[in-house]
C-alpha cells in the first residue's frame, strides 16, 4: 500500500463528480420509487422538505448555495452571526439559568440552592401572581451569593415594585455596585401581548403601557448609572413564540419591541449606546436543531442592522442572547419524552450562540417541577457542557452551506416581518390593531392542522402513544400572566382526545375499543395493522387485533372483543378478495362504525355499499377521525 504524500487529498485520484450527474443518479432513484418533482424543477426538489414562514430545506448544499465567507464575521464583530462575544463560550460555556416560579419561599430557596449547587450560573425568578410574592424576594434568594450568581426577575406588572425590593436586597447584603447583576425584566410590550388591552386608542392597557414604558427608561437609567453589571429590560419573544408563532414572527417581534425600547430609552437621556446596553433578547430553543441554530444566528445579524442604523458603536451592537427550551414543544402525556427534546433544544440553543441557557424540567406541563426534573435539567446543561464539550469551539455550525443558507433566508423573512411591523406603526399599534396577534394565529392554524395530519409528529402522543402510562401528579404551578396572546402547546388536541378516554375508564372501567380485522398472514397485514393501532391509541381508543380471513369468524371475534367500532388491515389484494365481505360481517354483528386502513382508489363505492364507513391513511386529518369516532362510540366531551 503506498501511503500518499503529506498534504495530497485522499480523493485525488478519483475524478470530480458534478451536481448534475448527482442529479441523474437521484431521477433513477426517484422514477424507481414513483416520485417525481415537477415539471422543469430539479430532481432534488421532490426530497425538499417545507419549513414554516416560506423556507425549504433541500436535500444537498454545495458552496454554491451559501451566502458569501464575509457576510457572517468574526465572533464579537459585526453582524454578530458567529457570537457576540469574541472568545465566544470557549473560556466559561453559557450561562446555565435555571426557572423558578414556585410561590412558596422556603421551597423556592430550595429549589435556588439546589439549582446553584447543581452548576446553576444564575436564578430566574417569577414574581408576583406569576410565582413568588415580591415581599419573599429575600426568603427566596437567602443562600445566593449576590456578588457571584446572577439574578433575574419576571415580575410583569409588579415589575417596578420587585425592582426596588431587589435594590433594597443588594444594599442590606453589602453588595458592591459593581458586582451586582442579572436583568429586572422589566417588559412594557411582551406584558401588552400577554396580557392584551381593553381596547383601541388611549384605553386603560394602553395607558397601563405608558407608564410602565417610563418605569422601565427609569430602571435603565439608574442600572446604567449605579449598577454596570445590571440591564433593565428584557425584549422576551417567548409571548410570541407560546402563541404559535413561527421563527421569523418570533424574530421580527424581538426587533421591533427592541427598537420601541431604543426610542424609549433614548428619548428619556440614555445615549443610544447605554440603551443597547440595557435590553437582553430572550428566545425559544425548539426540537428542530437547525433551526434553533439559525435563528440565534439570524438574531444577533438582525440586531447589528439595527444597532447600526441607530448609531449604537460596533462595542455595544452585540446582542445579548438568553434562550429558554420550548414549551410549545412540551407535553403532558409520556412526558418523559421531553429530556429528548429539551437536550437536541438545548444543544441547538448552545451551538447557535446563546449567551444563556434555560431548560424548562420535563414535567413543567403538568405544573410545579420536582426535585428530579430539575436536577435532571440542570445536569443536562453540564453534560453538554463538561462532557460533550460543546463551548469548546466558536459557532461549530458556522461554515455549513446549509446552515449558512439558513440564517440568511431566516434574517430575510424576519426581516419583512419586522417592516410590516413598523409601518402597522410600531409593535404597540401592531398589537392593539390586531396585526401580531391574527397573524400568528393563522400561523398557529397551517401548524396545527399540520400536526392534525401526523405531518408534524409529536412522539409519545400522536406517535407510539403508550395508553397503559401511569400519568404523573403536580402540584399545580400559578397562572401566567393571560388575557393577550394565548398560549399553545403542539400536543394539545391530541392530549385532548386522550383526557376524553381517561374520562371515560375513570366513569365506566375500560377505555373505548376498537376492533382490528386484520386479513391474511402478518407479512400481508402488519403495515396497516401497525399503522392503525397507532392512529387510534393517540385518540386513546385501546385496540384489539384478530388476524384471519373467514368473515364468520372475525365477526364473532368481534363481538368478543366488546368493541362496536372495527378497522379493517390488510393490502390491496385482500382488500379486493375479501373486504366487502368481512364489512358486511361485521356490520350484522352489530359494528356501529366499520373503517377501512387505506385508499380505496376505485373500491370506494363497492366498500360502502358493503358497510364501510369511512377510510384511514396517512396524511389525513387524524384529529377529526378520532374525535368523530369518539363521539360515535359515546364518549363524553
Amino acid at each position: 500500500m503506498t501511503v500518499p504524500p503529506e498534504g495530497l487529498p485522499l480523493a485525488a485520484e478519483f475524478p470530480d463528480a458534478s451536481r448534475e450527474q448527482w442529479r441523474r443518479l437521484v431521477e433513477g432513484v426517484l422514477s424507481k420509487s414513483g416520485t417525481q418533482a415537477a415539471p422543469g424543477s430539479p430532481a432534488e426538489d421532490a426530497l425538499a422538505s417545507t419549513l414554516q414562514d416560506g423556507l425549504r430545506a433541500r436535500p444537498l448544499y454545495t458552496a454554491e448555495d451559501a451566502p458569501a465567507p464575509a457576510a457572517a464575521g468574526y465572533p464579537g464583530f459585526p453582524p454578530f452571526v458567529r457570537g457576540g462575544r469574541p472568545q465566544g463560550p470557549a473560556v466559561a460555556g453559557w450561562e446555565v439559568r435555571q426557572y423558578h416560579a414556585d410561590p412558596d419561599p422556603a421551597r423556592a430557596a430550595e429549589a435556588v440552592l439546589a439549582d446553584l449547587e447543581h452548576g446553576g450560573g444564575s436564578v430566574w425568578l417569577a414574581l408576583g401572581p406569576a410565582g413568588l410574592p415580591v415581599p419573599a424576594l429575600p426568603t427566596a434568594l437567602r443562600d445566593v451569593y449576590l456578588d457571584l450568581a446572577a439574578v433575574v426577575l419576571d415580575a410583569g406588572e409588579q415589575t417596578k415594585a420587585a425592582a426596588e425590593r431587589f435594590f433594597e436586597l443588594l444594599t442590606e447584603r453589602a453588595v458592591p455596585n459593581a458586582a451586582a447583576s442579572g436583568n429586572l425584566g422589566a417588559d412594557p410590550l411582551g406584558l401588552l401581548a400577554r396580557t392584551g388591552s381593553a381596547g383601541d386608542g388611549a384605553d386603560a392597557g394602553t395607558d397601563a403601557t405608558t407608564a410602565r414604558l417610563a418605569e422601565a427608561a427609569e430602571l435603565a437609567a439608574r442600572c446604567h448609572r449605579d449598577y454596570p453589571g445590571l440591564r433593565a429590560l428584557t425584549v422576551d419573544a417567548l409571548a410570541y413564540h407560546d402563541a404559535g408563532a413561527s421563527p421569523a414572527q418570533e424574530l421580527g417581534a424581538a426587533l421591533a419591541t427592541g427598537v420601541a425600547y431604543l426610542r424609549e430609552l433614548t428619548a428619556a437621556g440614555l445615549s443610544v449606546d447605554a440603551a443597547a446596553g440595557q435590553l437582553e433578547f430572550r428566545f425559544a430553543a425548539t426540537e428542530d436543531q437547525f433551526l434553533t441554530i439559525a435563528k440565534f444566528r439570524a438574531a444577533r445579524r438582525l440586531w447589528a442592522r439595527v444597532a447600526e442604523v441607530s448609531g449604537v458603536s460596533p462595542e455595544a451592537a452585540a446582542q445579548r442572547q438568553h434562550a429558554v427550551t420550548s414549551s410549545v414543544m412540551m407535553t403532558a402525556r409520556d412526558p418523559w419524552v421531553n429530556m429528548l427534546r429539551t437536550t437536541v433544544a438545548t444543544l441547538a440553543a448552545g451551538v447557535g450562540g446563546a449567551d444563556a441557557v434555560t431548560v424548562l424540567p420535563f414535567d413543567s406541563a403538568l405544573g410545579l417541577p420536582d426535585t428530579f426534573a430539575r436536577r435532571i435539567a440542570c445536569n443536562t446543561q453540564a453534560i453538554l457542557l463538561e462532557e460533550s464539550h460543546l463551548g469548546r469551539v466558536i459557532d461549530p455550525a458556522g461554515g455549513s452551506w446549509y446552515v449558512e443558507q439558513l440564517t440568511e433566508e431566516l434574517a430575510q423573512a424576519a426581516w419583512s416581518w419586522f417592516q410590516e411591523i413598523e409601518r402597522a406603526g410600531g409593535l404597540r399599534a401592531a398589537l392593539d390593531s390586531g396585526l401580531v396577534g391574527g397573524t400568528i394565529a393563522a400561523t398557529w392554524a397551517e401548524r396545527s392542522a399540520r400536526i392534525a395530519k401526523r405531518r408534524e409528529p409529536v412522539t409519545g402522543v400522536s406517535e407510539f402513544p403508550n395508553l397503559g402510562e401511569q400519568p404523573l401528579v403536580r402540584e399545580p404551578a400559578p397562572a401566567p400572566p393571560g388575557g393577550g396572546l394565548p398560549r399553545v402547546r403542539r400536543a394539545q388536541a391530541f392530549e385532548a382526545l386522550r383526557d376524553r378516554s381517561d374520562a371515560h375508564l375513570a366513569a365506566t372501567g375500560s377505555r373505548p375499543k376498537l376492533f382490528l380485522a386484520a386479513l391474511g398472514p402478518a407479512a400481508v397485514h402488519t403495515a396497516r395493522a401497525t399503522f392503525a393501532a397507532n392512529l387510534f391509541q393517540a385518540g386513546g381508543i385501546e385496540t384489539v387485533l384478530a388476524a384471519g380471513t373467514e368473515p364468520a369468524a372475525l365477526a364473532a371475534e368481534f363481538t368478543a372483543s366488546g368493541a362496536t367500532t372495527a378497522c379493517l388491515c390488510s393490502s390491496d389484494t385482500l382488500y379486493a378478495e375479501l373486504g366487502e365481505a368481512v364489512a358486511g360481517a361485521l356490520k350484522a354483528a352489530g359494528a356501529g362504525t366499520v373503517l377501512l386502513a387505506g385508499r380505496p382508489g376505485e373500491q370506494r363505492e363497492a366498500y360502502q355499499r358493503a358497510g364501510v364507513d369511512g377510510f384511514v391513511s396517512a396524511g389525513g386529518d387524524a384529529v377529526a377521525v378520532l374525535t368523530s369516532l369518539l363521539d360515535q362510540i359515546g364518549v363524553a366531551r
